[in-house]
């Protein structure tokens, strides 16, 4: 209990009689750039304690490091605005210090101010100084997304001697950490909890080395309230119901980003060998679409690239206010409760993080401007699955339906957009997370895919890539460690120079802007592809009410949900359409597609806004009213503030923001903040739908809708990755 002593007295460590920290370099990320270069983290340990009234996360990091050269001068580490460090302290630590994890005392709750973060509390063992030694830090701001924590080290610590540095924190309205109140979740039982960490997101939920080029296993004690279930991206779990806290291990090295937590209201049901965790009221309907699915999955992708390395895979299925689709968490994908509504959807998602076990956890980019290394492999490997589990002609189907988004994509930025780079030139300062776009999915991709043809036969090529995830498992690497390694397993290609091929070189694959050099065959798909083009052509050709009347007696019921959102998405492309096209297309579809899931109703409704058709509007109303989900609420938000209908967005926004998680809310209200702030022509015929709010009243309405909360406090969602 003595180390416990001494670390209480640690908030004073900002006086201590010790050196002043360093001046940071210039123009860094100084703890991904500089820091992390100067030390072997071994392992870290959380003690972390769940405040769901204050929405507050307090915490208690155990770093335990070697420096790689004599007496550094300082530990710099990746920090957030939203984290506040309350003391740092120093202890010498024993080699086995990652075998023998510390324990975490709880202060107990009552009246009065917060308690404070936990203590930690050190086995003794042979040999090891159990003291602990206040440090001084400083935290400066280094970006809108992120601050540099420096902490000063003593001076005469020696290269490869093992220490602990201990920070205890608080971090409350983080970027990784999303709060939910009860009437924010399905059941509307008990507060809910999640974390975020892809891409810089996880130096809010505790002091860290934020890239993905360190890598270490982790520890975690987790305190939360009565009733609470919580769970985290770990090898190992239990919980100790005299202490009332869960314990969770990682034994496998990963990324700050992939260290995740949730809490709530959750229960388990066994779906095979894998689990499904969710809400009581969603538990039923995740079971049933996957069960006997994911073990289906999981073989499928051994067979191709070996063995699944992480023990258990588990699903989590989160609230609507998840602001992506699915993470790829070790041991505990992260997926969005709304895509159960799309079976298909959900299909393709869950294989995508399945994949990711291999290639972005096990093998992981050393840097976000590689970050194709994760998503083009992934990508690769899930459509490989998808190819052994439900044929060629859905997998093709599925990759028309992702290039057509991608070429979509290409056209709003520009073909001389650097972001179509697969190496983007990542300036200082720039959020890692803006990177993420569908030029990191698909055109990695299509180049993985241009390497498996040079090898001539695609199973060859899964034993590359199996003898690939063997070498660099629990590594990070560059794009050139890929490379090497594919030339050196195909040595015939590598006398043949392929990767100088004119127009088709490797380093142009990796540097040129523009659309991918090559694309794969995709006619084994054709019988999908075909029927969405013709039905397509059929609805732009005249006279209308010929092609019209050929074009409904197809029967797109009977089609794939990507075959439906194909159409839709040409459909979208070709907005605005002649008015009269619109009426016919809603008298012929609409019924129908409003019966479908929400991965098909929100491109109708899409189509029926850029169209201003009004007869559809209160469709739209009624998906905004039940829909809380980013995915599917920033876009028809976007393109109502893009038109003629802002008034009616607003009343809309109105009935409905109470039930949105206070982040998308925000987002929300810049989105109408920018509209209403821009000109725009009254609409042409009037309407019920539009409500009171007229757009003569636009500047009182953005007065109104800002109140207290300008967007540029914010935490944009539109900042947070849009996929992984």
């Amino acid at each position: 209990m003595a180390a416990q002593c001494c670390c209480r007295q640690a908030p004073g460590a900002e006086a201590a009689p010790v050196r002043p920290p360093p001046e940071p370099p210039p123009a860094l990320d100084v703890a991904s750039a500089s820091s992390a270069q100067l030390f072997r983290l071994r392992h870290l340990q959380l003690g972390l304690e769940l405040r769901p009234e204050a929405r507050e996360l307090a915490g208690c990091l155990v770093l335990e490091l070697c420096a790689l050269r004599p007496a550094p001068r300082a530990l710099v580490l990746d920090a957030h605005p939203a984290l506040r460090l309350h003391s740092a302290a120093f202890r010498r630590a024993p080699a086995a210090a990652a075998e023998t994890p510390c324990a975490f005392a709880f202060s107990a709750p009552g009246p009065g101010p917060a308690p404070p973060p936990p203590l930690p509390a050190f086995p003794e063992a042979p040999g090891s100084e159990p003291a602990c030694c206040p440090l001084a830090f400083r935290v400066d701001p280094f970006t809108d997304y992120g601050s540099s924590l420096t902490v000063t080290l003593p001076p005469e610590l020696q290269a490869h001697q093992p220490f602990q540095v201990i920070l205890r924190y608080t971090s409350t309205d983080a970027p990784a950490i999303w709060w939910l109140d009860p009437e924010l979740t399905y059941g509307c039982a008990k507060p809910f909890v999640f974390t975020q960490g892809h891409s810089v997101c996880n130096r809010s939920f505790f002091p860290c080395f934020d890239t993905p080029a360190v890598k270490c296993t982790y520890s975690a004690v987790v305190k939360a309230p009565s009733g609470v279930q919580v769970l985290m991206s770990a090898t190992r779990s239990a919980y100790m119901e005299e202490e009332g806290v869960f314990h969770f291990h990682m034994e496998h090295p990963v990324p700050a980003y992939l260290v995740a937590l949730v809490a709530g209201d959750l229960k388990p049901a066994d779906i095979g060998p894998s689990r499904v965790w969710a809400e009581p009221c969603l538990l039923p309907t995740a079971t049933s679409k996957l069960s006997g699915a994911v073990e289906q999955w999981l073989s499928a992708a051994e067979r191709l690239y070996g063995p699944y390395m992480w023990g258990r895979y588990d699903i989590v299925f989160l609230p609507p206010s998840f602001p992506i689709v699915a993470m790829e968490n070790p041991c505990l994908t992260f997926i969005i409760s709304s895509i159960l509504e799309s079976d298909e959807f959900l299909v393709i998602d869950v294989i995508h993080e399945v994949a990711h076990s291999w290639f972005g956890n096990a093998v992981t980019n050393a840097t976000w401007e590689e970050m194709w290394l994760s998503e083009g492999l992934a990508t690769y490997a899930q459509r490989r699955i998808t190819t052994e589990t439900y044929g060629a002609a859905f997998t093709c189907l599925e990759t028309a339906f992702r290039l057509d988004a991608l070429h979509r994509q290409m056209k709003l930025l520009g073909e001389d957009s650097p972001v179509s780079k697969l190496q983007v030139k990542l300036e200082p300062g720039v959020n890692p997370s803006h990177l993420m776009n569908l030029f990191t999915y698909e055109k990695g991709y299509c180049f993985v895919y241009y390497l498996s043809q040079l090898c001539g036969d695609p199973q060859r090529f899964d034993d590359f890539l199996r003898a690939y995830v063997e070498k660099y498992k629990f590594t990070s690497v560059v794009a050139q460690d890929l490379l090497d390694s594919f030339l050196s397993f195909f040595p015939e290609l590598k006398e043949q120079s392929v990767d100088c091929r004119a127009g088709l070189e490797f380093e142009r694959w990796l540097n040129a802007t523009g659309p991918p050099l090559a694309e794969p065959d995709l006619s084994q798909g054709s019988s999908l592809t075909r029927p969405v083009e013709a039905l397509f052509q059929l609805w732009t050709a005249e006279p209308l009410d010929q092609a019209a009347a050929s074009a409904s007696a197809i029967d797109i019921s009977k089609w794939r949900t990507f075959q439906t959102a194909l159409f839709l998405d040409r459909l979208l492309d070709g907005s605005p359409l002649p008015q009269e096209v619109v009426m016919s297309l809603s008298k012929c579809y609409s019924s129908l597609l409003d019966s479908m899931n929400a991965e098909i109703r929100i491109r109708w409704l899409q189509i029926v806004v850029r169209n201003d058709y009004y007869p559809d509007l209160h469709r739209v109303r009624r998906f905004l009213e039940s829909q809380m989900s980013r995915m599917y609420t920033i876009p028809l938000y976007e393109d109502l503030c893009t038109g003629a209908l802002k008034s009616f967005a607003l009343e809309v926004f109105y009935q409905t923001q109470g039930r949105l998680h206070p982040n998308l809310r925000r987002a929300i209200q810049q989105i109408l903040s920018q509209g209403l702030g821009s000109s725009t022509e009254p609409a042409s015929e009037p309407s019920t739908e539009l409500g009171k709010a007229e757009a003569d009243t636009d500047s009182d309405a953005q007065a109104l809708l800002l109140g207290d909360e300008a967007p540029s406090s914010a935490i944009s969602l539109r900042d947070v990755n849009v996929s992984a």
